[in-house]
């Protein structure tokens, strides 16, 4: 069973930063491309940015292009999403998903807020 679990989500000011952390299990973590998404409230889901298997190419909505970092640890199953000068338009649940450019959430995720 694909197991995807998302943390480090939060309150923040507006220009502030924070880290977000995917666990990943039930499948072949270093096989898969793996993405990002996020849903704002009253919004459709909305891919934010995806790593390829080996980690070596990324790519980014143009919405963050500039502002997040996405990487990963392919040994310990791991995804972070590195959020810079964060703005109150990105407050939205964030998901970690399996895929290339997907905007399907996967398992269980985290809320992060930004203030204006």
């Amino acid at each position: 069973e694909v197991q995807l679990q998302a943390s480090g989500g939060g309150l923040v000011q507006a220009g502030g930063s924070l880290t977000l952390s995917c666990v990943a299990s039930g499948f072949t973590f270093r096989r898969s491309a793996m993405s990002w998404v996020r849903q704002s409230p009253g919004k459709e889901v909305e891919w934010v940015s995806s790593i390829n298997s080996f980690g070596g190419l990324t790519t980014y909505a143009d919405s963050v292009k500039g502002r997040f970092t996405i990487s990963r640890d392919n040994t310990g199953n791991r995804l972070w999403l590195q959020m810079d000068n964060l703005q109150p338009e990105d407050t939205a649940i964030y998901y970690c998903a399996e895929g290339w450019e997907t905007n399907s959430p996967g398992g269980h995720g985290t809320l992060v807020t930004v203030s204006s």
